[in-house]
C-alpha cells in the first residue's frame, strides 16, 4: 500500500505541541486603582502607558483628577492633574504628556504639560472641545474632531497643530466628528480618525498627512466611543456604542478594516484612548453599564510559536491528524445581529455576499407589496435610488456584490422577467422560459454563470434553467417539484432543499452536478420558506422557514449528512437569503412569529478552528 509522501511527495508534519494561530487575542489585564470611565490615554507601549482624569457618577462634583501609569504588570498613582476633568484629549507618554480640553465644570481649551514628575500649564487649545482625537508629541502633536456644545455647529472639524509651545490651524476633516477612535501612536503628519457621532454613529475613517483629510476605507461596524490604538498603517479599534456596546474589534492594515477577536467585555470608552501597537495594547476603565476598574490586554503570540495557517494539515503529538480552516468551525459557529432593513419585508430578491449585498422587493404583509431596493455594505442597509422595473415579491437572487446581482421570477402572478442590479439601477435582460414564483436559486451564482430551480406557476414544478449572462436555457429536472424550496452553490455545484411539493412540507434534498440532480441524505427538519447559502453542494447552510409553525433551526451540509447547529435568535420564513460560502452568510427580513414582517437581520460567521480529521 503506497504511502502518503509516495502519493503526494511531501508527508504531514508531526508537532510535540499544537501550533497557534497567529491572531491577537484579548486577556484580562491589571485592574486601574480608581474606577472611573470617559478618562483619557496614551503611550507608545502597552508596558509605558498611562490613562488621566475621567467621570466617577453619581458623586458631584464627578470629574476625576487621577493620573495612573502602566508598567506592563500593574498600576500607579502618579501625580494629579491641576483641573479635574473628563472627556479630554491626550498625547504623548508617561514621561512627557500633554492633556487638553474636556469637561471641568465647563468645556474647556486648557491644556496641561507633564515632564515626568508634575503637571504644569500649557499654552491653550485654540478651539474648546472635549471628545475629540490627539496624536503625536509634545513638541509636534495635532488635535481634530470633538464636541464644543456652545459653538454653532457643536461638532467640530477643525484641525490643531502643536509644536511644542503654541497651537496653529490646519486643514478641517471632511466630517464634523465626536468620540471617534484615533490613530494614537499617529503624528503630527500621519494621524487617522475612525467612526465617531456626527451625530449619528459613523463607520468613516479619514487620514490627515500634515496638511489635510483624505477618507478612506469605512469601519465594518459604525459606531462612537471606541478604544483604538496604533499608527496610520496598523491600528486596532474595539469596542463602544453602536448604539449598544459591542465587542467587536476591527484590525486596519493600512487599507482595509477586518474583524478579529472580540473584546471580553461588551464595553465603551466614551473618551479614553486605547494604549498599544496593532500587536500589543491595552484599554482601561471599561464602562459595561457601570464604571469599573477592568482592564483587558491586546497581544499576539511571540515570534518564536509556531503558526497555524489557513488549510494545515498536521499529526499532533504523533496520535491525531487534525486541520486548521474555517470549515472546521462551522458546527460551533453563531448568528449575530446584522444591520437593519429600512423598510420591514418578506419573499425579497437577494443576491449578494455578506459585506456586500442587496434585498429587492418582497412582501409587506399577507397581502401587501412592498417596494423598493436596500443596499448592505456589510454593516448598515442604505435605500438604492432606484427598484426593479417590474415590482414582484416571491423572487430568486443570486450575485457576486451589490454591484452585481440577478433577480428573476416572482408573483404575482407567475413572472417570468429577469433583471441586473449594477449598484444603482436594474436593467431588463431576456426572461426566463418558465415563468414562476416562491423558487430557488443558487445564491453563489454570477451575473454571468447563474441556476435556478423548482418554483409554482400554478402549480409546483421541477423546471432547472441556467443563466449565461444573456439567456437561459432549460437543463435536466429536479426529480421532485417543489416550491418554497431552500437553494445553495453554484451553476456547477448546488443543492435543493427541503419545500412544498404542493401540499406535504418534506426534507427532501437533492444535488446538482452541473448536468443532472441527484437524491442525498434529507435534513432533519421538514420546511418550506427557508433561507440559505453555500458555495457548493458539499457546504451549505439552511435555516428558518415554517414546519408548519416557525423554526430558529440551523443545520449544516458536510456533503454527506446534516448537522444541527446553533438556531437564529428568532424563528422566520420568508427571509432573504445571502451568502456564497458555508462560512459567511445572512439573512434578512421575513416573517417571524412576533410580527407580520421584520427589518432584522442576522450574519453566520466561521472562525478558523483547529479540529482533529477523521479518516477512514
Amino acid at each position: 500500500m503506497a504511502t502518503y509522501k509516495e502519493i503526494k511527495g511531501i508527508t504531514v508534519q508531526t508537532f510535540s505541541e499544537d501550533p497557534v494561530e497567529n491572531a491577537g487575542s484579548w486577556s484580562s489585564g491589571p485592574a486601574i486603582n480608581t474606577a472611573r470611565f470617559q478618562a483619557a490615554g496614551a503611550g507608545a507601549t502597552q508596558g509605558a502607558s498611562y490613562i488621566i482624569g475621567g467621570a466617577i457618577p453619581p458623586a458631584s462634583p464627578n470629574r476625576s483628577a487621577t493620573h495612573e501609569q502602566f508598567d506592563g504588570s500593574s498600576w500607579t498613582e502618579a501625580g494629579d492633574l491641576g483641573t479635574a476633568r473628563y472627556g479630554t484629549g491626550t498625547l504623548g507618554t508617561p514621561s512627557a504628556a500633554l492633556v487638553g480640553g474636556g469637561y471641568s465644570g465647563s468645556y474647556t481649551n486648557i491644556v496641561e504639560l507633564w515632564n515626568g514628575s508634575s503637571w504644569t500649564a500649557g499654552t491653550a487649545m485654540g478651539t474648546t472641545r472635549a471628545y475629540f482625537g490627539a496624536s503625536g508629541t509634545t513638541t509636534a502633536g495635532v488635535v481634530y474632531g470633538g464636541l464644543n456644545p456652545g459653538s454653532s455647529p457643536a461638532y467640530v472639524a477643525n484641525t490643531e497643530k502643536y509644536n511644542g509651545s503654541s497651537w496653529t490651524e490646519s486643514g478641517d476633516l471632511n466630517n464634523a466628528t465626536r468620540a471617534g477612535g484615533q490613530s494614537q501612536n499617529g503624528t503630527q503628519t500621519a494621524a487617522m480618525y475612525s467612526g465617531g457621532e456626527t451625530p449619528t454613529k459613523v463607520a468613516d475613517t479619514e487620514q490627515f498627512d500634515g496638511t489635510s483629510w483624505t477618507e478612506v476605507s469605512d469601519l465594518n461596524t459604525a459606531r462612537a466611543h471606541q478604544w483604538s490604538f496604533g499608527t496610520q498603517t496598523a491600528t486596532i479599534l474595539c469596542g463602544g456604542d453602536t448604539p449598544s456596546r459591542t465587542t467587536k474589534t476591527e484590525s486596519w492594515n493600512g487599507s482595509a478594516w477586518t474583524e478579529v477577536n472580540d473584546l471580553g467585555n461588551a464595553s465603551a470608552a466614551n473618551a479614553a484612548q486605547g494604549v498599544g501597537t496593532a500587536t500589543s495594547g491595552i484599554v482601561a476603565a471599561q464602562y459595561t453599564g457601570s464604571i469599573s476598574t477592568l482592564s483587558e490586554q491586546w497581544d499576539f503570540p511571540p515570534v518564536t510559536a509556531a503558526i497555524l495557517t489557513e488549510g494545515d494539515l498536521f499529526l499532533s503529538r504523533g496520535t491525531s491528524l487534525k486541520g486548521f480552516g474555517k470549515a472546521a468551525g462551522i458546527p460551533t459557529a453563531t448568528w449575530a445581529s446584522g444591520g437593519t432593513l429600512n423598510t420591514a419585508r418578506r419573499f425579497a430578491g437577494s443576491g449578494g455576499i455578506q459585506t456586500s449585498a442587496i434585498v429587492a422587493d418582497g412582501r409587506g404583509g399577507p397581502s401587501t407589496a412592498t417596494e423598493g431596493t436596500e443596499i448592505y455594505n456589510g454593516t448598515a442597509f442604505s435605500v438604492a435610488p432606484n427598484t426593479l422595473n417590474t415590482a414582484r415579491g416571491y423572487s430568486a437572487g443570486f450575485g457576486t456584490g451589490s454591484t452585481a446581482v440577478i433577480i428573476c421570477g416572482g408573483n404575482s402572478p407567475a413572472k417570468d422577467e429577469t433583471e441586473e442590479f449594477d449598484g444603482t439601477s436594474f436593467t431588463e435582460k431576456n426572461d426566463l422560459n418558465t415563468g414562476r414564483q416562491q423558487w430557488a436559486a443558487a445564491p453563489a451564482g454570477s451575473t454571468t454563470a447563474g441556476l435556478a430551480f423548482g418554483g409554482y406557476t400554478t402549480t409546483a414544478v421541477n423546471n432547472t434553467e441556467s443563466w449565461d449572462g444573456t439567456s437561459w436555457t432549460e437543463l435536466n429536472n429536479l426529480n421532485t417539484a417543489r416550491f418554497q424550496n431552500i437553494g445553495a452553490g453554484t451553476q456547477t455545484s448546488a443543492l435543493s432543499s427541503t419545500g412544498a411539493e404542493p401540499s406535504i412540507t418534506n426534507k427532501r434534498v437533492e444535488s446538482w452536478d452541473g448536468t443532472s440532480w441527484t437524491e442525498v441524505a434529507e435534513t432533519n427538519t421538514q420546511r418550506q420558506s427557508g433561507a440559505g447559502f453555500g458555495g457548493n453542494n458539499t457546504q451549505a447552510i439552511i435555516c428558518a422557514g415554517e414546519t408548519p409553525s416557525m423554526t430558529a433551526n440551523t443545520e449544516f451540509w458536510n456533503g454527506s449528512s446534516w448537522t444541527e447547529v446553533n438556531n437564529l435568535s428568532e424563528a422566520r420564513q420568508g427571509a432573504g437569503s445571502i451568502g456564497n460560502s458555508g462560512v459567511a452568510g445572512m439573512i434578512a427580513g421575513g416573517d417571524p412569529a412576533s410580527a407580520a414582517t421584520t427589518t432584522a437581520s442576522e450574519e453566520w460567521t466561521a472562525d478558523n478552528t483547529l479540529s482533529t480529521v477523521t479518516v477512514s
